[in-house]
Parts: structure tokens; sequence; C-alpha cells
């Protein structure tokens, strides 16, 4: 391996590989100490000095000089290197450079070979940590090759990315140098070879992941998603919370017009995404999620489902359409809904079923609901039945607050 050789895969190395210093300096040395370890059966007794700026490598080996050779590797004959003269004594270490042809041609090879391998380990290494840190990211890179059980992307760097069949929204198609925009799912080493880097634009995590590029107050940290759950391509339902009182979490996150949500629409291609805002009260958040439809009646049953009551012309939206809203809504508050007809009152005999104000929490402010409590009103039914003037009077609350707590009560018995 000539000098120029040398330097420019010292170059390679250094500027090409991205690789630091200290690193890049170990491999060199360990490199040439394997091949001097085959050349002469042991590097112990070799100095390696790298010059990585100039390209250089000395390699010196040091014997002990001694009267009759023993181990021709780690001694020297003192009538050999004083057969010029008469400077070293027995005992003493006589350092002797080594040249790169005494390698011979294989060796060189060797050491080329190994070098290179080095390289591509330091590289999967380096490209494995890099995606590693990144796995819940959004990834932009370009359509290299399609094939029928997934997609190549390239990154800047002309790495590959996998996007399989499996993590693709239903129905989409891709062809070479479209640009696709997709989270970082996983990041595996199969057989120590390139690190498979797989994509996803299926997971929930997409998509909270785009609400937060499309909503800053999401990315501020003032609205808070607090579950995603999709049917992807088909209908996705996003719970969020505010911890601004003045800033609607609903509103926000759809946008003047819907010009925020619209945009990750498109980007799922078209799945219809519903934003409620979060309850840990489960009845409230399964009248929420259920919506449009509106319910009768919610009763928790023994075997651990939910059963839900509607009258006959709100079950088909209730249900939705291939029962992806009852679906969603069950996945939203991790337990099984069981949607059931109800009869109107009229035909059933029964009468419309109360519900108590705690349901209201997240309608009505809390201290709204402590006041009407104490006056003896402690559900929806009961409040109605009392004038406007009569509650305000009673519980020290102004016309206008009465008003807006009458509407919100009023709706929920609305047929």
């Amino acid at each position: 391996m000539e000098k120029t050789e040398l330097k420019d895969a010292f170059a390679e190395f250094k500027n090409l590989k991205n690789i630091d210093r200290p690193t890049m300096m170990g491999v060199l040395e360990d490199v040439f100490k394997t091949q001097l370890a085959k050349t002469y059966g042991s590097s112990d007794n070799f100095d390696i000095i790298i010059n990585i700026d100039k390209g250089d490598c000395e390699i010196y080996r040091n014997r002990e000089v001694v009267e009759n050779v023993e181990d021709p590797n780690t001694q020297i004959a003192l009538a050999e290197v004083n057969k010029d003269s008469d400077e070293y004594e027995i005992g003493e270490t006589y350092a002797e450079k080594v040249e790169m042809k005494s390698f011979g041609r294989r060796g060189i090879l060797n050491i080329r070979q190994n070098l290179q391998g080095r390289i591509m380990d330091i590289e999967k290494a380096n490209l494995y940590n890099k995606y590693i840190a990144k796995i819940g990211e959004i990834f932009t890179g370009e359509v290299y090759q399609t094939w029928s059980k997934e997609v190549l992307i390239l990154d800047e760097d002309g790495n590959e990315l996998r996007l399989p069949k499996s993590e693709q929204i239903p129905g989409e198609h891709f062809k070479k140098n479209d640009t696709v925009k997709a989270i970082i799912k996983s990041v595996e080493m199969k057989n120590n070879t390139t690190p498979y880097i797989v994509l996803s634009r299926t997971s929930d995590e997409f998509l909270e992941k785009l609400f937060e590029q499309e909503v800053p107050e999401i990315y501020d940290g003032l609205i808070t998603i607090k579950k995603v759950v999709r049917i992807p391509g088909e209908r996705a339902k996003v719970a969020v919370e505010s911890y601004d009182d003045r800033i609607d979490p609903i509103g926000a996150c759809i946008g003047v017009k819907g010009a925020r949500i619209i945009g990750i629409v498109r980007e799922l291609r078209n799945e219809n995404i519903d934003v409620l805002q979060w309850t840990n009260n489960t009845q409230l958040l399964i009248q929420r999620a259920l919506s449009p439809a509106k319910i009768s009646s919610i009763v928790p049953g023994e075997d651990g489902k939910i059963k839900v009551y509607m009258l006959p012309d709100e079950v088909k939206k209730g249900i939705g359409k291939g029962g992806c809203n009852i679906k969603l809504a069950s996945m939203l508050v991790d337990q099984e809904i069981e949607v059931w007809r109800e009869l109107p009152k009229q035909e059933s005999g029964e009468e419309e079923e109360d519900v108590l104000l705690t349901e209201f929490e997240n309608e009505i402010e809390p201290w709204i609901i402590e006041k009407l409590k104490s006056i003896g009103c402690d559900t929806a039914k009961s409040v109605l039945a009392l004038s406007p003037e009569d509650i305000a009077k009673r519980a020290d609350l102004e016309d206008e607050t009465v008003a807006d707590v009458l509407d919100i009560l009023r709706s929920e018995f609305e047929e």
C-alpha cells in the first residue's frame, strides 16, 4: 500500500464516513495490528504511529538484542545489529522500521478489506444509532422504488427506509420520486446487515405528530392530545384537553374554516377526523365519541361491556359506516360498547331517564353545579323543573349564567 493510497484511504475514512477522530485512530491501529499478528505471530512489540492529517503511517518493530536468538520476532542477534557499528549492547532494544511492502500483496489486500469491513460496521452502527433516536418522529423522503409488499424510500444521505404495505393507508399507491411523509416506527438489525428502518402511516402516533405540526398550541403544550384512535383510511377520533381556559381546544385544532385540520385530512387520504374534548367521565366521553348520535341512556354491563341505548333513528349514526364509529368509541374508552335500540316512550310506556349534573362537568363549571346542588338540584330534570328567575335568586347566579345552563340541560333531552 503506497503512501498516496494510504492517504486517500485516510481521507475517505475521515471525511466521507463521518467518524470521530478517536474511533478512527483506534480502528486504523487495530487493522494494522491484526495484519502484524498474522505476518509475525504477535503485534505486542510493534509501535504504530498514525498521522491522520498527512495520511502517514509508520510501523516500528522493537526487538531485544541478544547473543543467541530464540524468537526472531522479539529478539535480534547482537552480531546482526552491530555489523556496521558497535552501538548496541545485549539487553538493549532495537527498533526497526517496517515497510508496507513487507506485508506482501496478500497482506496489503487483507488490510484494505479489513479496513473496508470496519468502516461498514461503523456506518451501520452510526445509522442505527441515528434512527433509533428518531423513533416516533416524522420523516419525509422520496420514493426510490416500489414493490408489491413495500416501498423503498431514501433519505437525504441515500440511506434506505422501508414503508411496508401493512403500514400504508388502504388504497394508497406510490410511484418513483413521490414525496412521502410518515413516522419512524422501528429500527432493527437483521443478521448484521444494514439497519432495517420501518416507517408507518397507519399508526396513531403519526396522526398525533401531524397535529403537533399543524397546531402551534399543541406543540407549545397549551393543548394536550390525551388519546388518538384510528381506523386508517376511514375515520379517527382525537381527544384533546386545554390547560388554558381561554383556549378552545377543539376550535384550535380545527382552525378557522377548518384551515388546520384540512391539511391533515388530505395527508391521510381524506380520513375523517373527529376532534372531541377529553373528560375523565366515561359516560360523557362516550356521548361525545358517538356524536352526532343522541344517547338515551348508558348502562355499564356486568360483563365489562357498556350498553348504550338509542332511539331507532339514532342507531345508524351511532354505529357509523361499517361500524367504525362505535368501534372507535370503544377504543377510546378501552371498553366494548354495545348499541341497543330503545323504543320511544310513547310506545314503550317508559319515562325518559334523568341525568346527574356531575355528568355535565365539562360543559358547566363545577362551582355552578355546586350552587345548584345547594338548592336541592342534583339532576338535569330537577333544574329544568324550576323557573329561570327562581334558580337565579335561590342559587345566587347571574341571569345569563342560568340561561346558558338551561340551554345545555335542555339539549340533553332534545330528540
